[in-house]
């Protein structure tokens, strides 16, 4: 059985900790966003500039929804890499 030393740091628990915390909204969000998306399953006329396109709503949906969270990716990581660079 193992020991625990005085110096040994417990773990924080789980939803305490800040990453865990960041993904909590997301994993919301995208599960509310997914059932909207797949619940609309008419076919619509969508014009993508010049041609006009029948298509799934939920397939229209779900490129926006794809195109968004590639904004946000590329988003977040320029400015996350932004503040990580120090002045030399």
């Amino acid at each position: 059985m193992a020991q625990t030393s005085p110096d040994h740091k417990a773990r924080p628990p789980f939803l305490s900790r800040p990453g865990v915390r960041r993904f909590i909204p997301f994993v919301l969000i995208t599960a509310v966003a997914l059932v909207f998306i797949f619940e609309n399953r008419t076919s619509v006329e969508i014009r993508l500039l010049v041609p006009l396109v029948t298509m799934p709503l939920w397939g229209a949906l779900l490129i926006a929804w794809g195109l968004g969270m590639l904004a946000c990716f590329f988003t977040v990581r320029r400015r996350s890499n932004r503040h990580s660079r120090r002045p030399g």
